[in-house]
């Protein structure tokens, strides 16, 4: 398999399950604003929708969103039980995490990286991503180490993915005590270490 990759982006958090299965994957770094990748082809080819992440199977088929690609990952491996089981009332937990992660907090991030953006444009996505952090915080608020419980699943990852973006738009995590020992937590995983260092950004 080879996965599609722009440093630091969504990307990472399917980067990071691969490691976690331990599945034998390659990487492809995409420059995402020429749509092209380290070795010089159109990514367009690849994922016509310009962007990542892009997981290019062994068949050839390219499967495309993080949350599609992630719950696949897990599923290749279930004894690294980075899912639970398809068809659970855990399962449908799992997937209302990522779809919380994706249309709330990942695209409350969306704006923040804009080099147009006006001061009260500004000020207004921080303020929509601190009420999505506030609902993370809530979530872990019962002290559970991980969003679905005791056990680490792909859905932390991504969590991991966009929150580590605060660190490069200017949102402090101060406010959300439990939400940084998250972020400790999986900074202290090895393959989160292993994922940043082979996209330069530790």
């Amino acid at each position: 398999m080879k996965l599609y990759y722009a440093p630091g982006a969504c990307s990472l958090s399917p980067h990071i399950a691969l490691r976690e299965a331990g599945l034998p994957f390659t990487l492809e770094k995409v420059d995402t604003k020429t749509r092209t990748t380290e070795t010089g082809a159109d990514f367009t080819t690849v994922n016509p929708r310009g962007y990542v992440p892009a997981l290019q199977l062994d068949s050839g088929e390219v499967l495309t969103e993080g949350a599609a690609i992630v719950q696949y990952i897990a599923d290749l491996k279930p004894e690294a039980e980075l899912a639970p089981k398809a068809g659970t009332l855990a399962r449908a937990r799992l997937q209302e995490e990522l779809n919380f992660i994706a249309s709330e907090l990942h695209k409350a991030f969306a704006p923040l990286f804009s080099t147009t953006l006006g001061d009260d444009a500004r000020r207004e996505a921080k303020e929509k991503v601190a009420r999505r952090f506030g609902d993370v915080e809530q979530k872990l608020s019962d002290g559970r180490p991980y969003l679905l419980g005791e056990t680490f699943s792909v859905a932390d990852a991504y969590l991991f993915v966009v929150t580590n973006w605060a660190n490069h738009t200017g949102v402090a995590l101060d406010a959300w005590p439990k939400l940084q020992a998250f972020m400790q937590r999986l900074t202290g995983r090895n393959t989160v270490r292993q994922a940043m260092q082979a996209e330069g950004l530790i």
